[in-house]
């Protein structure tokens, strides 16, 4: 049997109407599995950073890549998990907290894993917490004895630690151009 290996990929992509749609569906019609993506406007407002995680070989990866590559609107992809980076996920929990210790074990674990109470309602509490995957993960099984009522994430983001092989303005610029010219050939 292949390894699985768990690979980051990041996307840049034109900051156009469809373009996640396209990718997902076109990455969904192939039978990969996406195990997580996110996807928001970079610092050049014509330009989006989409951020997968897809569990598979090398070989997988290899086709993934590939695939992402031929789609007009893809401008670079970088699979960045042998590399040194940077990676969060944020979730919002809803959990049941009736006034009394409960509560109070709540606030406490949430101080614990460095979250934020961000609503309190008579018998529920919200909470926010950002980091690692595991980190999510084991907050999550702590807060299941409290009762779960709500939950939701954002998926994973990465950014390569450091430079990126040097200036991506200038790669930034030519998406620009790349965009204009996919504007005048529709």
């Amino acid at each position: 049997m292949s390894n699985q290996i768990r690979h980051v990929l990041s996307a840049l992509v034109q900051n156009v109407p469809g373009v996640l749609a396209h990718i997902s569906g076109m990455l969904a019609s192939r039978g990969y599995n996406i195990d997580s993506l996110a996807v928001g406007e970079t610092e050049n407002p014509e330009l989006s950073r989409m951020t997968f995680v897809v569990v598979g070989d090398n070989r997988v990866l290899e086709q993934v890549r590939k695939q992402l590559e031929k789609i007009v609107t893809v401008v670079r992809v970088d699979d960045i998990s042998s590399r040194d980076y940077v990676e969060r996920d944020l979730m919002l929990l809803k959990v049941a907290a009736p006034p009394g210790p409960t509560r109070s074990e709540i606030r406490e674990l949430v101080d614990i894993f460095r979250g934020k109470i961000v609503d309190v309602s008579e018998e529920h509490m919200m909470i926010e917490l950002s980091g690692r995957e595991q980190k999510i993960e084991a907050f999550i099984d702590r807060m299941r004895a409290y009762g779960i009522v709500e939950l939701v994430r954002t998926g994973r983001i990465a950014m390569v630690r450091g430079d990126l092989n040097g200036d991506t303005r200038g790669k930034a610029e030519g998406a620009s151009q790349q965009a204009a010219r996919a504007a005048t050939n529709t």
